[in-house]
């Protein structure tokens, strides 16, 4: 079985199993994501690889993380993610990418990603629920960071913290490719 299938009947199974926890029907889990009804079965059937946007949203809207709908191997209290099962959800043909490095609930899900932006690329991203936090920590380059309309400049070896309940989008106006790791914080569904 390839990644992809397997990411595929993972995210099936995780999707149905939260869903249900939560006691969310599939038309309240449509309303609560902003995704289609048709769509959540696709997704549940394993029938469709959605867009990593629609993955976020599923997530925010079930109060989980990104990996853990994707989570393929539940096992102990301490879980490595070896360099090779990071998640690539979001890639350009000019070489750009995140990774899913790893996550967990905790009390609400808490993610770690890996970021690649080359020159000229950007990735804007929809409000996350009221209280999501992100940080991010410029490894490469500079980061053109606007939040709620507003740019701000992170360079290498600098840090930054946001309420993300808000539009934002993360750039790459520089010369060189931008390399960061950013946390996402979000709080759990009451």
């Amino acid at each position: 079985m390839s990644d992809l299938e397997l990411l595929t009947q993972s995210l099936a199974r995780n999707v149905k199993h939260w869903r249900a926890v939560r006691g969310f029907t599939l038309d309240v889990l449509a309303a609560r994501a902003g995704v289609s009804r048709g769509m959540l079965i696709q997704i549940e059937q394993a029938r469709t690889n959605p867009s990593i946007g629609t993955v976020v949203k599923i997530g925010d809207a079930l109060g989980i993380s990104v990996s853990t709908l994707l989570d393929y191997e539940q096992g102990p209290k301490v879980r490595i993610v070896p360099a090779e099962r990071a998640v690539r959800l979001w890639h350009t043909e000019a070489g750009s990418y995140n990774r899913l490095l790893a996550g967990t609930e905790a009390p609400g899900p808490l993610e770690m990603w890996d970021w690649r932006l080359m020159p000229g690329d950007r990735s804007p991203s929809e409000p996350h629920p009221g209280g999501t936090v992100e940080l991010v920590h410029v490894t490469a380059g500079e980061l053109t960071l606007t939040v709620d309309g507003e740019e701000y400049r992170v360079p290498a070896g600098a840090s930054a913290s946001f309420e993300a309940d808000i539009q934002h989008v993360y750039s790459n106006t520089g010369e060189v490719p931008m390399e960061m790791v950013m946390a996402v914080s979000v709080p759990p569904v009451p």
